[in-house]
């Protein structure tokens, strides 16, 4: 069986291991926790569709990134979702990977990606194809043409989709709410492993100009599904409150007290992070890692009750829940809020999604395997 990663190889090759990733294009939840995966394993390469190196994370371009021919399209490395047609096959018509562990870090296209016999196949699972099982959310924002290619392949989709999963060792899910959904679209039960904050708050800080304190924060990208529209609409009735938003600078028609910010520095994140009243968000995350990284900073959060954030929050201690997505409890909740925060409570609260767990986690699993 192939060697453990926990102890040295009884041989003289050192264990090989290879990282995927569905696309590295931008600097989501994902791709963070798909440079952590990177830093503690040290793949020999890390496999993905598209690679725009300007858009995701620095530290991604000290391994070998190895993309698709798909990647020789503009068009699609803006939006890959474009590219749904071919991505099945972008993934499974690859060279069968020669290694002892394969991770592939998926939200539901690099889980295809084959192996040779032997190789031990993680799967850490940040949801299961949205475009199979949540279309609406994945849909939100795509064009005609798209909407309609996915309707005509989606039992195609589903079969090859199926089958990904079925070739896995072992499904890791970034959360309870997740592991639910692997159950339900796979019909198997998945390990939670909780992604880890890896924003450094010691790190360096930029300040944003123009921003006025005190704000709430909240950073997402521009997806139907991240919420960021009906945070504004909510803001805008309450004309004494000031609202950030990270990520969707092309939303239209902000009201005076709301501030829309495209992507920034991780130096500019930590500005804002540290001087936000809270992080609010009413997304539907899969995990989300925005609140532990607030958490991290001291800040408190106000978040919907739903999703990854209900692993992610301790109510009264980290942050407070917003009931539903709703313009009328969004208000409620944010003129409710309260002002004074246990700040050590927050901080050891973060501290329990460290880096260290995390990588710790993942070891015992593929070690576990290994054994079998």
């Amino acid at each position: 069986m192939s060697p453990s990663l926990a102890s040295p190889p009884k041989h003289d090759r050192a264990v090989r291991l290879v990282l995927a990733h569905d696309y590295l294009t931008q600097r989501g939840g994902a791709e963070r926790v798909t440079a952590e995966l990177a830093r503690s394993f040290g793949p020999a390469s890390i496999l993905t569709s598209f690679y725009s190196p300007q858009d995701t994370f620095p530290q991604l371009a000290e391994f070998s990134v190895r993309p698709s021919p798909l990647n020789w399209v503009p068009l699609f490395r803006r939006d890959p979702r474009l590219a749904l047609p071919f991505l099945p096959f972008a993934w499974s018509l690859r060279r069968k990977v020669r290694a002892d562990v394969v991770i592939c870090s998926s939200s539901g296209w690099s889980h295809g990606l084959r192996v040779c016999r032997g190789a031990i196949k993680v799967v850490y699972c940040h949801n299961p194809a949205r475009w199979l099982y949540q279309t609406e959310d994945y849909l939100a924002g795509l064009p005609f043409f798209g909407r309609l290619a996915l309707k005509l392949l989606r039992p195609l989709l589903i079969v090859w989709d199926q089958k990904a999963a079925a070739s896995a060792d072992v499904i890791i899910a970034n959360s309870t709410s997740v592991a639910d959904r692997v159950r339900k679209a796979y019909g198997r039960e998945a390990e939670v492993v909780f992604p880890p904050v890896t924003i450094d708050p010691s790190g360096v800080s930029e300040a944003v100009e123009g921003i006025q304190q005190p704000f709430f924060l909240t950073v997402s990208r521009p997806r139907g599904y991240k919420g960021a529209e009906l945070l504004i609409e909510a803001f805008r009735k309450l004309p004494d409150h000031r609202l950030v938003v990270v990520g969707s600078d092309s939303i239209k028609d902000c009201p005076t007290n709301v501030t829309c910010l495209g992507a920034i520095s991780d130096a500019q994140i930590r500005w804002l992070y540290a001087r936000a009243r809270a992080l609010v968000s009413v997304s539907r995350e899969d995990f989300g890692l925005t609140p532990i990284e607030a958490n991290a900073f001291g800040t408190p959060v106000l978040v919907l009750r739903a999703g990854g954030f209900l692993d992610s929050t301790r109510e009264g201690v980290s942050g407070h829940f917003i009931g539903e997505a709703s313009i009328d409890e969004i208000v409620r909740a944010v003129t409710d809020f309260p002002k004074d925060w246990n700040r050590g409570a927050i901080l050891a609260h973060a501290d329990l999604f460290n880096a260290s767990s995390f990588s710790k986690r993942i070891h015992e699993i593929i070690e576990k395997i290994s054994k079998t």
